[in-house]
């Protein structure tokens, strides 16, 4: 079948697909679900290299981390090259610049969208600062809430204004959108300082171990990694590859103590984003110093790339 998508037809096909068990959507229950959703998925990508996770089969068979814009791909689908020092490679990775691109996505099996924290125009250097907000394996959400609401009192004391969303998952994101005068060993250390900050204003909550077996497993990981180059995640209204379709979801931080991340999925969040619009829609007002932060991480001896 063929979906228009503004001046783009885009033909879809196995429509009806189940790639979701839970409830039993399938493909074109995830086109129409971004269709919804068009503006503020395309305001989260936009310009940005993105990685796609797809699902050929649905999202309890294989998973396929794709970076590189496959072969046949439409002429008016925009690229952008990055590269992979490690291995002296490049790719041109997907970048989104219209809806249709996303739709294009998901007629290639695209349920996940993982976008750099860095624009096309300088890729080396980012304009977001991601907070993640990563529950233990025995953490539970009350305290997420608590640890989200320590990180909303840093940033207010900063003058910094966060995003918050859900992660799909069991943790929180808060994004920060910065000037792009840094690259990223720089953004991982200011992110490690106020890491380090949370950690001593919720000390029983929050570790910021690096190794995964120093962690005590009920606390809450302030996971600064997520700012190192190449690291993506799930981006506002990316789909999550879970049998329930969970979606990484915008919230204001008012919802902080009453969001249950497991309800918004692809049934529930088009009726949200229906009724109050994309609540990231301003995010893109300001850009912050990361001096603040940077001060900090000298203060404290901080070295992001050994921590």
């Amino acid at each position: 079948m063929d979906v228009e998508v503004g001046s783009r037809t885009v033909r879809i096909s196995n429509p009806d697909r189940v790639y979701f068990p839970a409830r039993g959507e399938t493909k074109l229950d995830l086109v129409r679900y971004y269709l919804s959703v068009g503006d503020g998925i395309v305001r989260a990508l936009r310009e940005r290299p993105c990685m796609l996770h797809r699902y050929p089969t649905g999202v309890t068979g294989e998973k396929v981390h794709q970076k590189r814009l496959p072969r046949g791909a439409p002429p008016w689908l925009e690229t952008v090259r990055v590269h992979f020092p490690r291995y002296d490679r490049h790719a041109d990775e997907l970048c989104v610049t219209e809806l249709a691109s996303v739709i294009w996505a998901v007629q290639m099996s695209t349920v996940e969208f993982h976008p750099w924290n860095s624009r096309r125009a300088d890729t080396e250097r980012p304009d977001e600062w991601r907070i993640d907000l990563d529950p233990m394996p025995r953490c539970d959400f009350t305290t997420v809430r608590r640890v989200a609401h320590v990180a909303h009192e840093v940033l207010d004391e900063l003058g910094i204004v966060g995003w918050p969303k859900t992660s799909g998952g069991n943790g929180l994101h808060v994004y920060v959108r910065i000037a792009p005068r840094w690259g990223f060993a720089d953004v991982r250390r200011a992110a490690l300082a106020f890491a380090r900050e949370v950690e001593r204003r919720a000390p029983d909550d929050v570790t910021t171990a690096w190794w995964r077996k120093d962690r005590d497993p009920t606390k809450l990981f302030v996971d600064y990694n997520q700012n190192a180059r190449d690291h993506t995640i799930a981006s506002a209204y990316s789909v999550r590859g879970v049998p329930e379709a969970t979606v990484s979801t915008p919230i204001t931080w008012s919802e902080v103590d009453d969001v249950e991340p497991r309800e918004c999925t692809i049934a529930t969040v088009p009726a949200r984003v229906a009724e109050l619009g994309d609540l990231h829609r301003d995010i893109d007002g300001t850009a912050h110093s990361l001096e603040p932060l940077l001060e900090w991480a000298d203060r404290d001896g901080l070295d992001a790339e050994r921590a």
